[in-house]
């Protein structure tokens, strides 16, 4: 795999007599909204296949996989083209294997609203180990609250990726470290939910579950730890692995409400796997900046290291971006942007997109409608790669999309180019190894 970053004068035309593929190739593989609109500084990735099929009369899927001695899903990942579908036609070509080796394995999980495209889930799934719906939520009582999650589950199954139910602390007012406290304050509204957490996992086809408390009180951090531990072995007998989701931490005493709840020793020993999510140093109350700058990626994943085996972290990454005014003055608030929108953006804007060597992000300037100064930082090939390479170059069992929502083609490309992703379907819901006990 390559990455080109486009040139001033560039063409597609030109970039793939450059590299010796199709402008085809490049088309789908970067699946690119109009191809005549390139803007500078914008990343297209470059496959070199080894191996293509034409389809024939009478073929399936599933047959060439068969013949090719592969699989139908590694065939759906070679060929993003078929947006995760199954319908071939005679004449068209299939790419069995590329010429790129794997630097390694993952588990490869990404988050979805129940309220996500159909068709974007599709086309995505084939890329996944695992597949966690958001959320489920509770009362201070311990009740259990409910999101229209069936399909996401039974889409999930079908795939042959692990659904994982998402418990987390949040409110229609956001995360909220009292009703984390109340909850953790009352044994019986703990026994209530555990209860509930567990056969809902059971009758709805849940292959593993994943807490996310934050902002927790620091007088909460044994607690959780203990609640955590109590969950763990109700879901135990069922296989059931748990994982914990947690802000990215650099030291034992940080200060900040979305870390001093959250105490690493002891969460290492209440659970099976910890999920880092790793992103929102730039945020959209705060000055324009890299979303997930890879220095202070690589700072928190050295610190959870300390307390987590390698293969027990998720890597978190994000698949989005913010658009800032500048200056920034407090109080100004950025609006979330795609990574395929941020792209646009710069096309209609008349920008030319640069990169961060520090942080390792794209980011450019444009002027708004009105006239506003206005700065917008995301995600491209070239900043995914950075962080899949950190996650294996450090030996993690695996990464997480926040969130699957918002089409990245860019990311698949190279995230099966970079590793093997692991079946759903594997023991323990696509992580490896077994889960410590």
């Amino acid at each position: 795999m390559d990455i080109h970053v486009v040139q001033p004068g560039d063409s597609l035309y030109q970039i793939a007599q450059q590299y010796g593929v199709s402008m085809d190739r490049l088309l789908q593989d970067n699946q690119l909204p109009n191809p005549s609109q390139l803007v500078v500084g914008q990343t297209i990735v470059i496959r070199y296949p080894a191996l293509i099929h034409v389809v024939k009369a009478g073929d399936t899927l599933y047959s060439i996989a068969r013949s090719y001695q592969t699989t139908p899903v590694r065939l759906l990942q070679n060929n993003p083209g078929l947006q995760g579908s199954d319908r071939i036609f005679p004449g068209q070509a299939l790419v069995i294997r590329y010429q790129d080796q794997p630097e390694g394995s993952l588990t490869v999980n990404g988050y979805a609203y129940p309220s996500m495209d159909g068709k974007l889930l599709t086309a995505v799934l084939p890329y996944l180990s695992q597949l966690t719906p958001f959320t489920y939520q509770f009362t201070p009582e311990g009740e259990l609250i409910a999101p229209q999650d069936e399909a996401l589950v039974q889409a999930a199954l079908q795939a042959g990726a692990a659904p994982i139910l998402h418990l987390s602390s949040l409110t229609e007012e956001g995360f909220s470290g009292e009703l984390a406290h109340r909850l953790l304050s009352n044994p019986e509204a703990q026994s209530r939910l555990i209860a509930a957490l567990t056969e809902t996992a059971r009758s709805k086809g849940y292959r593993g579950v994943d807490v996310d408390f934050e902002f927790l009180y620091g007088q909460d951090a044994q607690r959780y730890a203990q609640f955590l531990t109590r969950l763990r072995q109700s879901l135990a007998p069922l296989g059931l692995p748990l994982t914990v989701a947690l802000a990215p931490k650099t030291s034992d005493h940080q200060a900040g409400r979305l870390y001093e709840g959250l105490d690493f020793a002891l969460l290492s020993q209440a659970v099976d796997f910890a999920l880092l999510m790793a992103y929102d140093w730039g945020y959209p109350g705060g000055p324009p900046m890299a979303v997930s700058p890879l220095p202070q990626v690589r700072q928190a994943v050295d610190y959870a290291l300390n307390y987590f085996s390698p293969e027990r972290l998720l890597l978190g990454i994000p698949n989005y971006g913010y658009d800032w005014p500048v200056p920034y003055r407090e109080g100004n608030r950025a609006v979330s942007v795609n990574n395929v929108q941020a792209v646009r953006l710069a096309w209609d804007r008349h920008a030319s997109i640069r990169y961060d060597a520090q942080s390792q992000a794209p980011w450019f300037p444009y002027v708004g409608e009105q006239g506003q100064q206005r700065e917008v930082w995301f995600e491209d090939a070239r900043s995914i790669r950075a962080k899949l390479e950190l996650a294996l170059e450090r030996g993690l069992g695996g990464v997480s999309y926040w969130n699957l929502d918002r089409p990245f083609p860019q990311n698949w490309a190279v995230l099966s180019s970079l590793a093997e992703i692991r079946s759903g379907t594997e023991d323990q819901a696509g992580f490896f190894p077994q889960p410590v006990v």
